[in-house]
């Protein structure tokens, strides 16, 4: 995926498309939108811990250890001065079965998420406009 098109439907929606699928968002209504699908923002906080969730599904998948009973709950701190996210914890919630000799491993392979590692090492932004 190295290309995605963002077209904006009609009210405060903006959408990503991008091979078959097609990712809505938009504002709640407070900030002029219908609430009909998440703010772009909080698309952006849910891919970190789908992320790792993947990342743990894996790890669970390889050795057979069942996973539904575990969870993931992602918590965010911000910034008072800011607004800005200043902390994002996750916490893998696991039942009281899960091997204890598993799980350092099972925090270090959620640890692998793409989208953290990319926030560890931002890429650069270039904005331009192009007219069509």
């Amino acid at each position: 995926m190295s290309e995605m098109v963002i077209s904006f439907p009609g009210g405060a929606r903006v959408d990503a498309q991008f091979g078959s699928y097609t990712i809505r968002t938009d504002q709640p209504q407070q900030g002029g939108g219908n609430g009909s699908a998440p703010t772009p923002f909080a698309t952006f906080l849910a891919s970190i811990g789908t992320c790792a969730g993947i990342y743990v599904l894996g790890f669970c998948r390889q050795r057979g250890l069942p996973t539904e009973n575990i969870r993931l709950v992602q918590r965010l701190e911000a910034n008072p001065l800011t607004g800005m996210v200043s902390k994002i914890a996750l916490d893998i919630q696991l039942p009281p079965d899960f091997p204890e000799k598993y799980r350092p491993a099972l925090i270090r392979s959620a640890e692998q998420c793409a989208v953290k590692k990319h926030m560890e090492h931002p890429p650069q932004f270039e904005i331009n406009t192009v007219t069509v």
